[in-house]
């Protein structure tokens, strides 16, 4: 009697009845690569319609995610580690100032060191960040059935989004010489207000509501920074 591997089920076909796992796994060739790759990059349902249905209807698309389909979409954790490191490199590749990250002249050296740190891997803090915003946009919309954990996926979207959109403003600075970076705390801020509002309706308070939510979040995250700086100080 064959059984499979995974589950100990006793098996019939070329998969398991019980937990799908096939039968026999196909190795690990180039061809396999090729599949994997094509899969992440697909337009239907991989990382490029992602970003497409992120920038065209945010709302529509997160909330079919959490409540109808997961499988169209990048896994959202995933989403936004991929275009935070893709940001990060752009970043260091291209050298770029941070001018939308200012910390000099804080209260004390252990506070200057973490923003220090902040403003050169933003891309990573801003993973952080998210929770910050997801705990303002939950209590800004309370009466809306989602709870933190949903509220984070829609943060890991919509972040995700807005480090794509420094990406591209990164590189054609480096490019260029163009000084776009300084306007990238003003893009981020307007996509993330119209794409949280857009998930909870098309409606002025909730665009407002949302843009509220975000800078709370940033100035939250900001002042929890210092505090553990000052903690850190006293300590040491």
């Amino acid at each position: 009697m064959n059984t499979c591997r995974n589950c100990n089920s006793e098996l019939q076909g070329n998969y398991c009845s019980n937990c799908g796992q096939p039968v026999k796994l196909k190795r690990i060739d180039s061809k396999f690569m090729k599949e994997e790759l094509g899969q992440v990059l697909q337009f239907e349902k991989g990382i490029f319609f992602t970003i497409k249905e992120l920038l065209i209807r945010p709302g529509k698309s997160i909330r079919d995610f959490i409540a109808k389909d997961r499988n169209r979409l990048v896994k959202p954790i995933l989403f936004i580690i991929i275009t935070s490191l893709v940001y990060t490199l752009i970043e260091h590749y291209f050298n770029i100032d941070s001018t939308y990250v200012g910390y000099e002249g804080l209260v004390n050296n252990a506070t200057n060191k973490i923003f220090g740190w902040i403003q050169e891997n933003y891309g990573y803090t801003n993973i952080i960040m998210g929770f910050f915003i997801a705990f303002w946009t939950k209590f800004f919309f309370r009466k809306y059935n989602y709870n933190i954990y949903e509220i984070l996926v829609l943060m890991c979207f919509v972040l995700g989004i807005v480090m794509l959109l420094w990406t591209i403003l990164a590189t054609i600075e480096g490019l260029t010489d163009v000084a776009l970076m300084q306007y990238a705390s003003l893009v981020g801020t307007v996509y993330t207000s119209w794409a949280i509002g857009n998930f909870f309706g098309k409606r002025v308070k909730n665009f407002l509501k949302a843009f509220t939510a975000y800078i709370l979040g940033t100035l939250t995250f900001a002042l929890t920074v210092v505090l553990v700086g000052i903690l850190t100080s006293l300590i040491l």
